[in-house]
């Protein structure tokens, strides 16, 4: 079965979903309609991503505050993880140990905070699909993209009214919700203003990854780097369909980081 499959089956048989949004959420839906929708459908909580990015972000700190002279390559992307494990698993080394990707993140504080739900990632990415099965299967994840949950809401025929009071049930406002930007992770971990230039790399574009991670071995100075392997970042992913430009989709992005 696929994924829209077995989520339609779960929302037949009225199982208690937790929707996990991902910060790009702001390109192809409105807030607060989407969460009025999304509970229309059968959802029974709806949550922000950038929750568990600010976990993912705690525990990287932790990290370069403990250990001053280790360097890494951040992991939120699993494509990047994928590329450097099969094609050059040689610096895989620089992966940090024992820090989850936001979706995750999210998953656990889900686990922990409305046991007996299974969490539904939503967001702009294909591989997270791959993350979920190979990686955590143990969380019972279902990923699906934006154009796959827009598809659910037709077949479903969910209206565009919406009630103009409704918000998350886990909310993050703040910088973790920039997270799907081009150096999204480090600006909001405060690395770009606490590390010099020279220590941080960020990173966009499957064309740069590799020259990028060959890069980052051979500059010792570099501790950090912050790479996403769609063009932009997140922004760019797959399971966006979106006339914006990248530009207009990272204002979206921004203006709801800002909003509430």
């Amino acid at each position: 079965m696929s994924e829209v499959e077995i989520l339609v089956e779960a929302l037949q048989k009225k199982e208690r979903l937790v929707a996990m949004l991902a910060p790009s959420f702001p390109i192809v839906f409105s807030y607060p309609q989407i969460i009025t929708q999304l509970r229309t459908l059968g959802f029974t909580y709806i949550v922000e991503v950038s929750a568990g990015a600010k976990k993912t972000n705690e525990e990287l700190l932790e990290k370069l505050k403990n250990n001053p002279q280790r360097r890494y390559i951040t992991s939120p992307c699993p494509t990047v993880v994928r590329m450097v494990r099969r094609q050059m698993p040689q610096f895989a080394k620089y992966f940090p140990e024992g820090i989850d990707s936001p979706m995750v993140a999210t998953a656990k504080i889900i686990r922990e905070k409305f046991p007996g739900c299974r969490p539904v990632f939503i967001g702009p990415c294909i591989v997270k699909k791959l993350e979920a099965k190979e990686d955590v299967p143990e969380l019972n994840i279902l990923v699906l993209t934006y154009e796959e949950i827009k598809q659910i809401l037709t077949q479903f025929k969910i209206s565009d009214d919406y009630n103009p009071q409704d918000k998350f049930d886990i909310s993050e406002p703040g910088l973790t919700r920039i997270y799907p930007v081009d150096g999204g992770l480090s600006h909001s971990c405060g690395l770009t203003s606490s590390f010099y230039p020279e220590q941080i790399q960020i990173v966009s574009g499957w064309k740069r990854c590799q020259e990028a991670i060959r890069y980052f071995d051979e500059n010792p100075q570099i501790r950090l780097l912050d790479i996403l392997f769609c063009n932009e970042g997140c922004i760019g992913g797959p399971g966006i369909k979106s006339n914006l430009s990248l530009k207009e989709r990272k204002q979206k992005v921004i203006a709801f980081a800002k909003e509430i």
